[in-house]
């Protein structure tokens, strides 16, 4: 089973030919490829597997997700990378 996280894109930007994304989870934020969501831009939610933004969502299927997610304990990696950010600052 894959599973894909939903975020928010805060920014979009060429980098070497592809468009690249600064994508918000749960407060942290990670590069993601949005090669296969080309009309995707700033303030869309998008699906992200393995650091690729595999389809558009609204903001309710991405809430409803990340709390379903949360359900199952599955954002604890997310949870785990920001606590251990906030320790290096």
């Amino acid at each position: 089973m894959c599973l894909g996280i939903p975020g928010e894109i805060v920014e979009v930007r060429a980098e070497a030919e592809l468009r690249v994304a600064r994508v918000r989870f749960a407060g942290i934020t990670r590069e993601v490829c949005l090669d296969f969501v080309p009309e995707a831009g700033v303030g869309d939610y998008v699906l992200v597997h393995v650091g690729f933004a595999i389809s558009t969502i609204d903001r309710e299927e991405a809430e409803r997700s990340y709390r379903i997610l949360e359900e199952l304990g599955q954002t604890a990696e997310l949870r785990a990378s920001r606590a251990s950010s906030r320790t290096r600052q």
